[in-house]
């Protein structure tokens, strides 16, 4: 049975629009050793329409010598929630429908070990809603940019999860790995 491993870039108030902000910050070889360890942990993508398509857009013509995540996320299933695709060009792509808690769990039924998500705010609420994440692994960046998505936003449920994890990765980020409480 696999297990959703949530990736999100984050600033300290909360917000996870598409993070330019991060290019202000040194990648360091312990963020992207973090990173790989979740992603060398995983054997598939799970990715909300946006994110799919930025990413879509960008990695197929990276190689690992670009850059050492090429060949997990352009060898990996990729399965997209999205009422509007409807052909994925990139390899090894999946469209799941629209988002259904019971066809995630399915998913997670199907797939041996981690199942990635990175961004995709709307689809992260709703798994967040619907309790299917397993591990919330948030790197925070240590700056306030005042608006912006928040992968919690004003007025959402409240959410109680564990710390599991806490890691200096360089440049001021933390990695923080969260985990559900089942209360």
């Amino acid at each position: 049975m696999g297990t959703i491993k949530v990736h999100e870039f984050t600033t300290l108030d909360g917000v996870i629009d598409t993070p330019l902000w991060t290019m202000d910050y040194e990648f360091t070889d312990r963020l992207s050793e973090a990173l790989g360890q979740v992603t060398g942990s995983c054997s598939a993508i799970l990715l909300g329409r946006r994110t799919y398509e930025m990413f879509a857009s960008a990695w197929p013509q990276r190689t690992v010598e670009d850059d050492p995540g090429a060949p997990f996320f352009n060898d990996s299933p990729k399965y997209v929630v999205s009422t509007t695709l409807t052909d994925p060009g990139w390899a090894n792509s999946q469209v799941l429908g629209g988002y259904s808690a019971e066809a995630v769990r399915d998913l997670k039924d199907r797939v041996d070990g981690g199942i990635y998500v990175s961004g995709s705010g709307t689809l992260v609420r709703a798994l967040l809603a619907d309790g299917l994440v397993d591990e919330l692994h948030l790197v925070t960046y240590p700056l306030a940019v005042g608006t912006g998505p928040r992968l919690f936003p004003d007025g959402g449920p409240r959410t109680v999860l564990s710390l599991a994890g806490c890691q200096d990765v360089g440049s001021g980020i933390a990695h923080l790995v969260y985990t559900p409480t089942g209360t």
